[in-house]
């Protein structure tokens, strides 16, 4: 009978219903006190600059489903053996499960393996913009097995860790976004190359662009003779996400310039003999 007394030394079921809420309590108490310290981390991180807040929030992120799981299955264990309910057969079939499925889970033991590494090496983070796996998009989440990726069209994509060879990260501390204009080769070349530089130049000293480049802007010179154009190429650097808005403006205060010019920029023709029977 669950109300009687325990003979011999035995609790009572009273005394096992306490011991199992203090463990569930004190199992609650212990998470929350670490999300707790975890936010206050996040934001103490996030206060000195977006690599350190970035890269605290995907740590964050993963450790805290860690702690769940740790401290659900501690609470779990310690309330069986106040029940007097003996865990060793669930730790014996979990071991054997483990073993099982190390044998047949080989690949997602990398995965998690190649996660932890991509956490410890810093390699990126929720928020860059990434190329891995042949997949170009942005961070969304980390997980220990899993990389989920968001591309310019919305699309979701995940990607195991462990077929993460080689990565990519388009916002990691700073961008060179490289300009390349053409221009038709009847053109002064010299003349075009002045004004090319010039109109790079302006751009990178614009008051509105503060911040967002950074430096002198860099003219490389002649690029390419190409089938109809001589290619100019030029290169800025930049606050690391903003290689892409930059390009643009670039390009389009390149392509307003040539044209105040009267420089032309060609496009490919191609003229087709025909001929009369």
């Amino acid at each position: 009978m669950l109300t009687v007394l325990a003979q011999n030394g035995e609790v009572t079921t009273r005394e096992q219903f306490v011991a199992t809420a203090v463990v569930l309590g004190v199992s609650a108490v212990v998470y929350w006190a670490v999300i707790w310290l975890g936010r206050r981390y996040v934001t103490r991180m996030e206060d000195r600059g977006y690599e350190q807040g970035a890269r605290a929030q995907t740590l964050w992120s993963v450790l805290r489903r860690v702690v769940l799981i740790v401290v659900l299955a501690m609470a779990i264990l310690f309330a069986l053996d106040s029940w007097e309910v003996s865990i060793t057969p669930f730790l014996a079939v979990g071991t054997a499960v483990a073993a099982a499925v190390g044998f047949g889970a080989q690949n997602v033991v990398k995965d998690f393996l190649s996660g932890f590494f991509i956490l410890l090496e810093d390699q990126f983070h929720v928020g860059d913009t990434v190329t891995i796996a042949d997949t170009t998009g942005t961070v969304e989440d980390i997980q220990l097995r899993v990389t989920k990726l968001r591309d310019l069209e919305g699309n979701a994509h995940y990607v195991p860790n462990g077929q993460i060879v080689v990565t990519s990260n388009y916002t990691s501390q700073f961008a060179q976004p490289v300009i390349d204009v053409g221009v038709a080769y009847e053109t002064d070349i010299d003349a075009a190359l002045e004004i090319f530089a010039d109109e790079l130049t302006k751009f990178a000293d614009d008051p509105e662009y503060v911040g967002r480049i950074i430096g002198r802007a860099e003219l490389l010179g002649v690029n390419e003779l190409g089938d109809s154009s001589v290619v100019l190429r030029g290169r800025l650097t930049t606050a690391a996400d903003e290689r892409w808005a930059i390009r643009r403006e670039a390009l389009r205060r390149v392509k307003n310039r040539f044209d105040a010019e009267g420089i032309s920029i060609p496009f490919p023709q191609v003229t087709i003999n025909r001929k009369r029977s």
